[in-house]
């Protein structure tokens, strides 16, 4: 009868340590897969990599990549048809005429006229029109918005 008494108090004292013991490692547990979750998705082979709004190549993120100009386009048109003549070549084929197909591929359409996005030609709009609003306030004579947007354009097709 002893031995069942001892048995049930001691029964207890190891529940509760156990317990006890169970709920240390729980918390401890919880806060270090708190920070597992904020860190996936980040590292070295992450494109979003931080909390200052950036992916990991410095532009913000939503951003549009930033623009390149035509001979950097170009370039690496000409290497992407020369790659393929390559593969071509390897395959019994005939290769291509590489700067004929980069001409044929960086001309602009047969009679077509070279549109520019319309969500583009509304953001320049927005900008000469703001920076029309900072001349006049500076007292200088405000420029013609459809001519410089025209203008822009033409810089950015260039």
């Amino acid at each position: 009868m002893h031995d069942n008494r001892l048995m049930a108090e001691s029964f207890g004292v190891v529940l509760f340590v156990v317990v006890g013991i169970a709920a240390v490692v729980a918390v401890v547990t919880m806060a270090g897969a708190r920070r597992s979750y904020d860190e996936i998705g980040r590292g070295g082979l992450s494109l979003r990599d931080g909390s200052d709004g950036e992916d990991g190549r410095g532009a913000a993120r939503g951003s549009a990549p930033p623009p390149v100009s035509a001979a950097v386009r170009d370039e690496e048109i000409r290497q992407l048809v020369q790659a393929r003549s390559d593969r071509r070549v390897r395959r019994g084929q005939e290769p291509l005429d590489v700067p004929a197909e980069v001409a044929r591929l960086t001309a602009p359409a047969a009679g077509a006229p070279a549109a520019a996005d319309p969500a583009l030609r509304a953001e320049i709009r927005d900008l000469v029109v703001a920076r029309n609003a900072r001349r006049a306030r500076a007292g200088k004579e405000p420029l013609d918005v459809e001519s410089e947007v025209e203008r822009r354009l033409a810089e950015l097709q260039a």
